[in-house]
């Protein structure tokens, strides 16, 4: 019984201590955390799956399935922390920014880049080693069109949110070369709808922050468009475009009624909601607009998904 009681003893009276040691080793995993954006990066391990189980024909590849998310999410982590490195001047400019790993100092740049570097490389490694060469060069792409053409071009003009789009929609592709080592019609439509997607549901957040870009001269859409009329039509063409563009896959056989059905009622109920900011524009319309977004796209691909 004393031995147990002594362990006991010492556990307490060591506990205090071992308590203050642990704590920054987890505020800074935390604050590595924060820096691959894991909100973003959810997004884009779900659509990443989604091109993989839609690519497949037979039964699911578990294993490979995971190799390609695990891939990603490297991916993911490596490009968004490049970014905030190669942002952190500007993040520092933006209230919902400011606290950021970087600008707040919690991170140093150097850790940053190192992080970010080693995280994407390894990243194409992974993939080209357990998942398909094609799939790591899909990766490569996605990496290089982020952070040479996106994160430079927000600097320089509102047609960024265009091609930072292209980046953004390549994840379902990535899912579709590992699954079938090659890219189909269907990577092609699942590129389209994410790709185009994408647009109007930035420029509702554009919208709602567009202090904050005007604080750090952002040329975007909302800082220069001063009583939104452009941004409600661009966002009642694209969602227009992007309704049908949904249906593709039905009209080309990769999904079926069901599938049309539902792409249908949600490209109308985006369509709406589109129309309703372009007449009313107003930080209300912009988060019913973005809200409405969010919940569009997993209920497309689930859709997708369950009628393949």
């Amino acid at each position: 019984m004393e031995p147990v009681v002594e362990l006991q003893r010492a556990s307490v009276s060591s506990a205090p201590t071992a308590a203050v040691a642990l704590a920054p080793t987890r505020s800074r995993f935390a604050d590595f955390v924060e820096l691959t954006k894991p909100r973003i990066a959810v997004l884009v391990l779900a659509t990443t799956a989604v091109g993989f189980i839609a690519a497949s024909t037979g039964p699911i590849n578990v294993a490979l399935l995971l190799h390609t998310i695990v891939g990603t999410a490297l991916a993911a982590a490596g490009a968004n922390a490049l970014n905030q490195l190669m942002e952190r001047d500007y993040d520092a400019l933006m209230h919902r920014t400011a606290n950021r790993p970087i600008p707040s100092g919690r991170i140093a740049p150097i850790e940053a880049l190192c992080f970010g570097l080693l995280t994407s490389a390894a990243s194409i490694l992974y993939l080209a080693l357990l998942a398909t060469p094609l799939a790591a060069a899909v990766a490569a792409a996605t990496l290089a069109s982020y952070l040479l053409l996106y994160t430079p071009l927000k600097r320089r003009t509102p047609w960024c949110t265009a091609v930072g789009a292209i980046p953004g929609a390549l994840p379902p592709v990535i899912g579709w070369a590992a699954a079938r080592g090659s890219i189909g019609i269907g990577a092609v439509l699942l590129f389209a709808i994410v790709f185009v997607w994408q647009i109007p549901h930035f420029w509702a957040i554009a919208w709602l922050y567009r202090d904050d870009y005007r604080r750090a001269n952002f040329p975007m859409l909302a800082v220069i468009d001063a009583d939104g009329r452009r941004t409600g039509r661009q966002v009642i063409w694209l969602c227009g475009l992007l309704l049908a563009v949904s249906t593709l896959p039905w009209w080309l056989g990769v999904a079926g009624v069901w599938y049309l059905g539902g792409a249908i009622i949600l490209g109308f109920l985006f369509l709406a909601s589109g129309l309703k900011f372009a007449t009313d524009i107003s930080n209300a319309t912009a988060r019913r607009l973005m809200l409405i977004s969010i919940a569009y796209l997993p209920l497309l691909l689930g859709l997708m998904i369950l009628d393949r």
